[in-house]
């Protein structure tokens, strides 16, 4: 039977990465077949289901019963897309042999969503069904509209806008073919690629290793989609180096789980999410890249500046450089990576093309590439590629499914409305600010172990409406919900980046996830500044751009400074920390409360870089002068390595 399971899952694999790839490139359609999206939707869905019950089986191997559970849920869901056409013309009403298949297609669809993705988001999905049911007894603004069941089943089940719809159709094209682009970096070696140039050019520099985890992870991440991925890919490189200069084991994870969650921040692919993001906001591509720009840098500023005032404190040296790879070298042996993504962006920014058969053509061109370059030549390699990119499909699809569901409630139930009503009165009684920590919160909560995309298409669908009717543009309400549902990653207690982090790197869990936090606290500030002046967002005048650049660097420097005086606490550093976190606040909302083209909120920012050159200067117990030693008391004073002494000991094992 192993076997049998086996070679099924195999073959869902390629179907869901094969097929998914002729669907995206309109291959029906150019072989005479016509097919709307919910009729090639219906199995695609259906295989996801079954491919999921014999990924994660109930018992030790997969047997018998997910065999059997994934064939009816591929005959549910085709059998929908068998009378999808049919059904829209047809007035005999919800007659048994319609709804009884959506039964048992939705509930296996959601079996398969618990045990792939996990429990957390399978309750939310089962709650907001059974609140489409229930809902009309509960008071005042919750209550539901009263549907027949078998209608709300119907609805669900074959409604274009529920589980066949929109979400599922951006999922199964646009976001499959950035994950056949990212999947043929990977296994064509591009993490190797990337790590070594941030090497060579990072390498020696003091801090090196964990510069290099930052440039790294945020070139891979962009493409990759997956936090934890990218954290696999390069954290088994940088993570030990890290520790071998001397970032202690937490810094270490803590800084390659921030790095390698921004990627998904960072134009210009974004992990996928900035091409949803034009989908659902009916924008063109580059208005969302150019929007992301100045957050994802700032983010990563944020983190290199940190980085640098550790390793300049603690006397951190890099890499001797006979240790390092040589630039030329790098981009001989691996030029060819960065070729399609050259391509891909002219393709996207310059000659408009969809983004779907901009990544695909990506795709196509570095798989040629790479063959020229003497990858891609065996099995191995073509077995990793397609049934990796169909394994990665799966938690996508199943999440799309759900959200469609969530999609279905909304709409059937008028839920989306009072949502939107409660949201509203929090704002107007509250303040737009309380509205904005809520959402952000619920966000995070929402967040929680779900992959990025999927992230996103819930948060877009359940909270960003409420936003907009508050008063913020679409974009920076769509970037403010999913920025707070990538920093879910990294926020206790279910960071799952830090925790992936701190495994590699044989560190507490809790102390890398609330350091992982602080590096990555500009992230939970930007956007909120956003929110209320959207220059942030390249939206403004000149000088109001330059002014909240000046602002937000000015509070980023802070930072670094509030990091120093926090890692080796004691009263009066402790103090200290509270004043500078105090002043980052208010430099850094000066757009917001002085004016975004105020001469005052330029010379705040004056006082904030004024500050910082002069905060390091001030000697407290267990905090260095600038120059100097970190002084504990009760600990001797450490001693910096030596490129030399570098040069000669064995890496530590980790």
């Amino acid at each position: 039977m192993s076997r049998v399971t086996s070679g099924l899952l195999k073959l869902y694999y390629a179907y869901l990465l094969i097929g998914g790839i002729c669907w995206a490139m309109d291959l029906p359609l150019r072989l005479g077949i016509n097919l709307v999206d919910s009729e090639w939707l219906g199995p695609y869905l259906g295989v996801a289901v079954a491919a999921g019950f014999l990924q994660k089986p109930y018992g030790k191997k997969a047997g018998l019963i997910e065999v059997v559970f994934g064939l009816a849920a591929i005959g549910c869901w085709s059998w929908m897309s068998y009378n999808f056409e049919g059904w829209l013309f047809d007035f005999m009403g919800t007659t048994p042999e319609k709804f009884v298949p959506g039964i048992f297609g939705i509930v296996l669809m959601m079996e398969a969503l618990r045990k792939v993705c996990g429990t957390g988001i399978a309750v939310l999905v089962w709650v907001l069904i059974a609140y489409a049911f229930v809902g009309w007894v509960l008071p005042q603004p919750f209550e539901a509209d009263q549907l027949p069941p078998e209608r709300v089943i119907m609805y669900l089940y074959s409604d274009t806008s529920a589980i066949p719809g929109l979400v599922l159709s951006i999922v199964a094209s646009l976001v499959l073919a950035f994950i056949v682009l990212g999947k043929l970096m990977e296994v064509g070696g591009a993490t190797n690629f990337f790590t070594d140039l941030a090497m060579s050019m990072m390498g020696h520099r003091r801090g090196g290793p964990a510069k290099v985890a930052v440039i790294a992870s945020s070139l891979f991440g962009s493409v990759s989609g997956s936090p934890v991925g990218n954290i696999m890919s390069t954290g088994v490189v940088t993570i030990p180096l890290m520790k071998r200069t001397g970032f202690t084991a937490a810094q270490a994870a803590a800084i390659e789980a921030v790095a390698s969650t921004g990627g998904q921040i960072a134009p210009p692919v974004m992990g996928a999410a900035a091409f949803l993001m034009a989908e659902f906001l009916q924008i063109d591509y580059y208005q969302v890249v150019l929007a992301a720009l100045l957050p994802a840098i700032f983010y990563y500023i944020c983190l290199f500046v940190q980085v640098d005032a550790i390793a300049e404190r603690r006397g951190l040296v890099g890499l001797p450089r006979s240790e390092l790879p040589k630039i030329g070298t790098v981009f001989k042996r691996g030029w060819f990576f960065v070729l399609p993504l050259v391509l891909l962006i002219y393709l996207l920014f310059w000659a408009n093309m969809a983004p779907a058969a901009a990544a695909l053509t990506a795709g196509a061109t570095l798989l040629v590439l790479a063959i020229v370059m003497g990858r891609f030549r065996t099995y191995s390699e073509w077995r990793a590629f397609v049934l990796g990119g169909g394994e990665s499909m799966i938690p996508i699809v199943l999440i799309a499914g759900g959200a469609g569901a969530v999609v279905g409630v909304m709409n059937v139930s008028g839920l989306g409305q009072s949502l939107s009503f409660i949201v509203m009165q929090v704002g107007t009684n509250w303040g737009v600010f309380a509205m904005l920590v809520l959402t952000a919160i619920l966000s995070i909560i929402l967040g929680m172990g779900m992959p990025v995309t999927a992230i996103y298409i819930v948060l877009a669908t359940v909270i960003a409406p409420s936003l907009v009717d508050m008063g913020l543009t679409p974009l920076a309400a769509h970037l403010f919900i999913f920025y707070f549902g990538v920093m879910s990653f990294l926020t206790p207690p279910v960071c799952v980046s830090s925790f992936v982090a701190a495994s590699l790197a044989r560190a507490g869990m809790w102390s890398t996830g609330w350091i992982g936090m602080r590096f990555a606290s500009m992230a939970f500030i930007l956007p909120f500044i956003w929110a209320y002046d959207p220059a942030l967002l390249l939206d403004g005048t000149p000088q109001a751009i330059v002014t909240v650049v000046a602002t937000t660097l000015a509070a980023i420097l802070l930072i670094s400074r509030v990091s120093r005086l926090l890692e080796h606490p004691n009263p009066a550093s402790i103090a200290m920390a509270l004043v500078a976190a105090v002043m980052v606040v208010a430099i850094v909302s000066a757009p917001v409360w002085a004016g975004p083209e105020a001469i005052l909120t330029l010379v705040v920012a004056a006082v904030g870089f004024g500050v910082y050159f002069l905060l390091p200067r001030v000697s407290l117990p267990g905090i260095r002068a600038e120059g100097g030693p970190v002084i504990v008391p009760g600990e001797p004073e450490p001693r910096p390595e030596t490129s030399e002494s570098l040069s000669h000991a064995e890496p530590k094992r980790s």
